[in-house]
């Protein structure tokens, strides 16, 4: 049995059923389905416009689906007067890595376990200290967003999610951002979690991550969930001729 055969599991996590998003006139999610298991990675990938940050967005109550039925965490977000329960059980990882400029990354990190968690400062000071050092951050408690690179500033984002116990993380284009020579360590904390057997969901771009660390890709295209599989499967054969095109575009540039 395998690292990814041993965090998988049959409980779903999340499931998504006939989820339908639309932004004025344009349908951007057009009946999708999908389950993903406790312990599992599931990356999500396609071309820009797809639907894939947007399906992240609804899966962490960031958006709100139109129609359709979205469980996740055994919270029914489709269920608005249930929706805030999600609150505390899933951490997000953008883009850009919105850090306080005024506050260093133990500063960071402890506002939301002090503000949202109500957690005495000293308490919150040492889970942060804890799961700085998780990300390898252990020395640089004290540094402000401009004393670090973007890598370092985004492992911050990164532990400040850990640092309110989510059991499930969503990162959406985490290294976009970044310049190529930190994207390693930015996807080497997140493979780290993967191992630890987080439940995870990354829309992203970093083929060699979606091949080396996801338990299943989705290739989602023009809002519905064109073809899945293992990382094997789907890189190696992909069935559809939308997948092997755009395999074909973004692994030989």
């Amino acid at each position: 049995m395998t690292d990814s055969d041993r965090r998988r599991t049959t409980t779903a996590q999340i499931t998504l059923t006939g989820v339908h998003k639309r932004f004025g006139s344009l349908e951007v999610l057009k009946g999708v389905d999908i389950e993903v298991g406790a312990g599992e990675v599931v990356v999500l990938i396609g071309a820009s416009g797809s639907g894939k940050s947007t399906l992240l967005r609804i899966m962490c109550d960031l958006e709100r689906a139109d129609d359709g039925e979205v469980w996740v965490n055994g919270v029914p977000l489709h269920v608005r007067k249930r929706a805030p329960e999600i609150l505390g059980h899933v951490g997000m990882v953008f883009q850009q890595f919105n850090l306080f400029p005024h506050r260093t990354a133990l500063g960071n990190v402890t506002l939301a376990l002090t503000k949202v968690r109500k957690m005495p400062r000293a308490q919150a000071e040492d889970r942060a200290r804890e799961v700085l050092a998780r990300v390898g951050l252990a020395d640089k408690t004290d540094a402000y967003p401009i004393q670090l690179s973007g890598g370092q500033q985004q492992r911050v984002a990164i532990a400040r999610a850990l640092a309110m116990d989510p059991a499930i993380m969503f990162f959406d284009e985490p290294t976009s951002a970044l310049d190529p020579e930190l994207v390693g360590e930015v996807t080497g904390v997140m493979r780290s979690l993967a191992e630890d057997g987080m439940t995870m969901v990354v829309v992203t771009h970093e083929m060699r991550f979606a091949r080396d660390t996801a338990d299943r890709v989705i290739f989602m295209d023009d809002g519905v969930v064109l073809e899945q599989g293992t990382p094997d499967r789907v890189f190696a054969n992909p069935v559809e001729a939308r997948t092997q095109q755009f395999l074909h575009r973004v692994l030989d540039t």
